[in-house]
């Protein structure tokens, strides 16, 4: 036989055994959400429907979670290695644990949504208001894990205000039929969930903790120490897949509700297309994610939030900034321009 028969050959071979080769495995990746699968939720499930994860090698699952607060040990335990939870809390669980050291690697909720909610006719327009009235409060709320910061600053004496410890299912039935005068709760939640209940927008009042003295952040994407230090390409791929279904929502809200709708058939999409565009007006979109890029944050306002947690909460380790969150896998701010 011919050399150049033989090299021909060579190469069939080579080229239908390549051919007979699996596509290369994705890496599988479970993320979980602090709640259910609504319009706020929409970035993580553009990102799959669009291949941008596929497009970095990952097959990611998500998870609805039990609230921005409790989630922070799923990911500690590496039940979940990344997860979306309030920033607050996992200060105060770095100081609690600091021997887990779970940390934040994309700013999300720029301006967070804590928020109380109320109805016109409790007469509450302002913290002190809430005086000699029941507050219900669902334990393991992202927002009321602030409130004893957000009565320090407001100067709300506490003692006058009666917490009523509730559930999330209750928590919006109970103040639409008068149980509570007032509730905690993220703003795009209470205020779509009242509506729900047939309360009219011109009776329900949301008083923003970010407008009465709080510089906090909200959730941010965490992620398991030990799985980031063996998978940091893995985390650099998440994020950077995270952050265009981010930017892919905000261009076009109408589109990227479809993708929650399609795992929500339950939901209403006219109030979950509502609530995200509420969260992206109010917590995703800022002054500083338009001039910086989303996905980042202002160290020192970090720094000045976990002073302003220890206003009221004695830490005995306390965290430093650069424990909470790093930009270590972010991408060039170019590539995070709105």
């Amino acid at each position: 036989m011919q050399l150049k028969s033989v090299f021909s050959l060579l190469v069939a071979a080579v080229v239908t055994a390549f051919a007979a080769m699996p596509a290369r495995a994705e890496t599988a990746v479970k993320f979980a959400l602090d709640w259910k699968f609504e319009g706020p939720s929409a970035p993580y499930f553009v990102a799959i429907d669009k291949g941008y994860y596929k497009a970095e090698g990952l097959d990611v699952t998500i998870d609805s979670g039990p609230g921005s607060v409790a989630g922070i040990g799923r990911v500690a335990a590496g039940t979940y290695p990344l997860g979306f939870f309030d920033i607050n809390s996992l200060v105060k669980f770095r100081d609690q644990n600091p021997d887990k050291a779970v940390i934040a690697v994309l700013m999300v909720y720029d301006r967070p949504p804590f928020a109380i909610g109320s109805v016109a006719k409790t007469g509450i327009d302002k913290p002190k208001d809430l005086e000699g009235k029941v507050l219900g409060a669902p334990a393991a709320d992202g927002a009321f894990a602030q409130w004893k910061a957000f009565v320090k600053e407001n100067n709300v004496d506490a003692s006058k205000v009666k917490i009523e410890n509730i559930g999330f299912p209750v928590r919006e039935p109970m103040l639409a039929d008068g149980k509570v005068d007032a509730i905690t709760g993220y703003s795009f939640s209470m205020h779509f969930n009242l509506l729900q209940k047939g309360l009219k927008p011109e009776d329900i009042k949301t008083m923003l903790m970010a407008d009465h003295g709080l510089a906090l952040y909200g959730n941010a994407i965490m992620v398991n120490p030990d799985f980031a230090k063996k998978n940091p390409k893995v985390v650099e791929g998440f994020v950077r897949a995270t952050i265009k279904g981010v930017l892919a929502t905000i261009k076009d809200p109408d589109s990227a509700i479809k993708s929650v709708m399609k795992r929500n058939d339950i939901g209403d999409e006219k109030i979950e297309l509502a609530r995200l565009k509420m969260a992206i007006r109010d917590n995703f979109v800022t002054p500083y994610v338009k001039a910086n890029g989303f996905g980042g944050v202002d160290m020192a306002r970090l720094a000045k939030s976990i002073d302003q947690i220890g206003f009221t909460y004695d830490f005995t380790n306390k965290p430093k900034a650069e424990d909470i969150f790093t930009s270590d896998y972010l991408p060039p701010a170019s590539e995070r321009k709105l």
